[in-house]
């Protein structure tokens, strides 16, 4: 039984983003593909981006990085948020780097190392100024002098040391120089210690794409990677990056109303004049944010309808006016802006969904639910 809704991923835009920012940066490209890759699934889209150049994996915890492994995926994989108590050993057996940021942490790898007889591949995180995860500047130095210790003792291998940035995506921030102050202070005091790491990187999607001194030997491109400019333009931005994931669905009823009619839950809407109300099988389960209520539009018989009334779990209403609607009439709910008009004609993208919500395109594009089918095109032929 086919999904009343799907996401159609194109795997060429993936693979075209992948070649526009190495493009620009030169240099190795880490393609991030946390939470089932943004929502455009994990699997697909990193043989996708390895394919097209880009030579690390980066995943937020062992069951993705364990995932991506199960599906015969081998190339480096970075993952960077774990316990204590988690199943380190696994992860060192299938040969994932791990993230530390804590000597805690560190502990607990070097002796998941030493009962397998293995040494665990690390890469050790500075917290330069996000105040997230990684080692702050009173804790690096003592989780530094305990990685050489482990080295030495062949426990472990340091390949990387690395950060990320907090607002890379406004331009001109102060914040970045700070950052790329205090991560340079922390690659020497580890170098200091003795540790002589391959991989050294900073630069998130929108650094690497306009701010040369973060990029080092890698970059991570997460947004990009989907096609979604990182400075927030609603279309495909300056750096003509292609969104990689349509949403569409179906009309599934139509009814023709007077005006005075309520729609939907309280009602807070009430139809101003006669119009044709369509009713689309998407609701908030399946993505569609309901704060987007009075501002949200989809592509409907060739040009824009606002999204009516409250949206449902399940379902929501839209306004078509006086267009001639029909059951199974095709929707396009969010889509690639089109090359030869701007934003606010055609489907609407997800960065115009991230502004009508008060978010980010990520929260929009990883909050399609699973009961949206995925359709990845071009699968087959890259593939084969």
């Amino acid at each position: 039984m086919s999904a009343l809704a799907e996401a159609v991923v194109d795997l060429g835009a993936i693979a075209d983003n992948v070649r526009t920012v190495a493009a620009v940066t030169d240099t190795a490209l880490m393609a991030v593909v946390k939470a089932d890759g943004f929502g455009h699934g994990a699997v697909p889209v990193a043989r996708a981006a390895l394919r097209a150049g880009a030579t690390w994996l980066g995943v937020t915890s062992a069951a993705e990085a364990l995932a991506l492994r199960g599906a015969g995926i081998t190339a480096p994989t970075l993952s960077w948020l774990h316990r204590p108590n988690d199943d380190f050993d696994t992860l060192i057996s299938a040969g994932v780097d791990v993230g530390v940021s804590t000597t805690t942490h560190l502990h607990a790898v070097a002796d998941a190392a030493l009962r397998l007889g293995v040494p665990a591949t690390v890469q050790l995180k500075a917290d330069t100024g996000l105040t997230r995860n990684g080692a702050g500047r009173d804790d690096w130095p003592d989780l530094v002098t305990w990685a050489r210790k482990y080295e030495v003792e062949g426990g472990v291998r340091v390949r990387g040391v690395w950060s990320h940035l907090a607002d890379a995506d406004v331009p001109g921030t102060p914040g970045l120089a700070r950052q790329v102050r205090t991560f340079s202070e922390a690659l020497r005091l580890a170098r200091g210690a003795g540790l002589d790491p391959d991989l050294v990187h900073l630069a998130n999607s929108a650094a690497a794409l306009s701010a040369p001194r973060t990029r080092f030997d890698l970059c991570r491109i997460g947004l990009a990677l989907y096609g979604v400019d990182p400075f927030g333009a609603l279309g495909r931005g300056a750096f003509g990056l292609r969104a990689a994931l349509t949403l569409r669905t179906t009309v599934v009823n139509v009814k023709r109303v007077a005006a005075g009619t309520g729609v939907s839950y309280g009602p807070e809407y009430v139809t101003a004049a006669p119009t044709t109300l369509a009713l689309l099988p998407l609701g908030y389960a399946d993505g569609l944010p309901r704060a987007t209520e009075g501002r949200a539009q989809v592509w409907l018989g060739g040009r824009r309808c606002p999204v009516v009334g409250r949206i449902a779990m399940d379902q929501c209403v839209v306004d078509a006016g006086d267009l001639p609607v029909a059951i199974g009439d095709p929707v396009v709910v969010l889509g690639p802006a089109r090359d030869d008009t701007t934003a606010t004609v055609g489907p609407p993208t997800v960065a115009e969904w991230a502004s009508w919500a008060g978010t980010n395109p990520h929260e929009i594009l990883t909050g399609i639910g699973a009961r949206v089918g995925r359709d990845h095109l071009q699968e087959r032929a890259d593939v084969a």
